[in-house]
């Protein structure tokens, strides 16, 4: 079996420097990347540049090669179309089936899947039209993936940033393993929590446990990639931020609940991966907690923090919401997980071991997926990504 084959279309914005990053992801991991730009492209980067990292010629019209047929080729062959950047107006040309060069006669020639990473001016994006189109082509099946916050052309700053490189090769590998599933998330709003909350006692400590938040942002990544509109609540995780996906950064407890509240109120599906401390302390200090020659300190009385888990499961803000919890234990996994499920009232539980060199931290893990229905899902010891693939299949199954 061949190299899997990769078509990277390069519209004409700034970003399309970022584009050489993800090009060369892409081939160091094994990929056969053709590159298509538009003419604009190469007025931020040359003909010269794509053809030396991807070792095949570059041509923006389909006047070229004509005996080879390259406007209809290229799209048929491909495992994988990725634009990077995306314009406005190559979102709306792709929505509207309009082929005047290379890249959009190929787009509309492919019958594989096909992702588009936007970046743009933030009122472009946000302009009824960009997101008519948007909603068109993720209708349409194709994965747009959600623009990043920060720093645009000039001095200019909001929503519409390309997203990392490497997030973006993320999101295309994802979509690679799947083939030619189709995206059964599109179209969903999720949110996803993840890493641990700090529950401080002075200004300088607090107290808080070992996730790491790979867990979650495997979830988060995955949903994504599966076509999702991503809401990450992200606790203390210090992880790069997943190409295509609303980042929300809290500290405490607290601040996790409000945050995911607001987020659940239209979300299709809410999945609690980060872990929550069960307690605070009663009291806050003002100033570093000082020892004492001599003196034992002083107890530190704890109080309960919310439980946002039972809290969303009773609430159910929107009809047909899928609740997923997650139990991190130590010892009677099994039977505390059940316990649990029953406890938190959520649809999907689940359950893993925990210990100080299990599961934070790594890369791997294992879990038992209980269901409210009575279901029992084991997912063996593997990548993180395997366990969320998994549980966006239960999730996927109880949405319709």
């Amino acid at each position: 079996m061949g190299k899997p084959k990769v078509v990277l279309g390069v519209s004409g914005g700034i970003a399309a420097y970022k584009a050489c990053e993800l090009l060369r992801r892409l081939t160091e991991s094994g990929h056969d990347v053709r590159v298509v730009p538009t003419a604009s492209a190469l007025h931020f980067v040359g003909a010269a540049t794509w053809s030396a990292l991807s070792g095949h010629p570059v041509s923006t019209e389909v006047w070229s090669d004509v005996h080879e047929v390259p406007h209809v080729r290229i799209g048929q062959q491909a495992d994988l179309v990725v634009v990077a950047p995306a314009t406005a107006d190559m979102l709306a040309k792709a929505a509207h089936g309009l082929a005047d060069d290379l890249l959009t006669n190929t787009l509309l020639t492919a019958r594989c899947p096909v992702v588009f990473a936007p970046a743009m001016h933030t009122e472009m994006w946000e302009h009824p039209a960009t997101q008519e189109n948007v909603a068109t082509l993720r209708r349409r099946g194709a994965v747009v993936i959600e623009p990043a916050v920060g720093r645009l052309t000039g001095a200019d700053s909001g929503k519409g940033r390309l997203p990392d490189p490497t997030e973006i090769f993320e999101v295309c590998r994802r979509v690679l393993a799947r083939g030619a599933t189709e995206p059964d998330l599109a179209g969903r709003h999720v949110v996803v929590s993840a890493g641990g909350t700090r529950e401080p006692l002075d200004p300088v400590r607090f107290l808080g446990n070992r996730s790491s938040g790979k867990q979650g942002y495997a979830l988060a990544r995955t949903a994504a990639a599966r076509g999702a509109r991503v809401t990450l609540i992200a606790a203390n995780t210090g992880l790069p931020d997943p190409a295509g996906v609303d980042v929300v950064p809290v500290g405490t407890a607290v601040q996790l609940r409000e945050a995911v509240v607001k987020a659940a109120a239209d979300a299709d599906a809410v999945v609690m991966a980060a872990a929550v401390a069960d307690f605070r302390p009663e009291t806050y200090a003002t100033g570093k907690i000082k020892k004492r020659d001599g003196q034992d300190p002083d107890p530190i009385v704890l109080v309960r923090n919310p439980d946002v888990l039972a809290e969303i499961s009773a609430a159910r803000p929107r009809p047909g919401q899928v609740i997923v919890g997650f139990a991190a234990e130590t010892d009677d996994v099994l039977a505390n997980g059940r316990t649990k499920l029953r406890r938190k009232g959520c649809d999907l539980l689940v359950v893993n071991e925990v210990g100080e060199r299990k599961t934070f931290g790594s890369e791997q893990n294992e879990a038992v997926v209980f269901g409210a229905d009575g279901s029992e899902t084991s997912v063996p010891f593997g990548p993180k990504e395997a366990l969320a693939e998994t549980v966006w299949d239960l999730v996927a199954e109880r949405l319709g």
